[in-house]
């Protein structure tokens, strides 16, 4: 699936977008350089899910922890920080993982190692004309 934001005024329609497409898998693993979006577009389909919650990038938490409109959680993580593998090991990333909620992870690359087989890669990528397209 490929879906292209123009600008961010039609993010939100891409959220809704991605999130019709998005199966029944529950890990999302969001590859993108530094500014391509990632954050953005994470809260950008929360906020379609219901969440009204303050969405904000775990940079430093490495976990967030919203709630949708019909109570479910979904948890955000950033794994920039992770300096050690044993960081992720002692948040209890599998108790996220094997929840069954939904897990938007950005930085995925940095635990790599630790994905499950049926994480769903997203790629976004920022071409020259500014606009992002997302890739999964």
């Amino acid at each position: 699936m490929k879906i292209t934001i123009n600008s961010l005024d039609d993010i939100h329609e891409a959220a809704k977008q991605f999130i019709k497409n998005m199966g029944k898998g529950n890990i999302f693993a969001f590859y993108g350089k530094m500014g391509a979006g990632k954050t953005t577009f994470i809260k950008a389909i929360c906020e379609e899910l219901g969440v009204e919650d303050v969405i904000t990038s775990p940079t430093f938490a490495i976990v967030n922890e919203y709630t949708t409109k019909t109570g479910e959680p979904i948890y955000h993580f950033d794994f920039y920080r992770i300096k050690k593998i044993e960081e992720v090991y002692d948040l209890g990333y599998e108790d996220y993982f094997d929840s069954g909620h939904l897990c938007f992870l950005e930085w995925p690359e940095l635990i790599d190692d630790l994905l499950p087989e049926n994480a769903t890669k997203v790629t976004i990528s920022v071409e020259d004309d500014g606009s992002r397209v997302v890739e999964f």
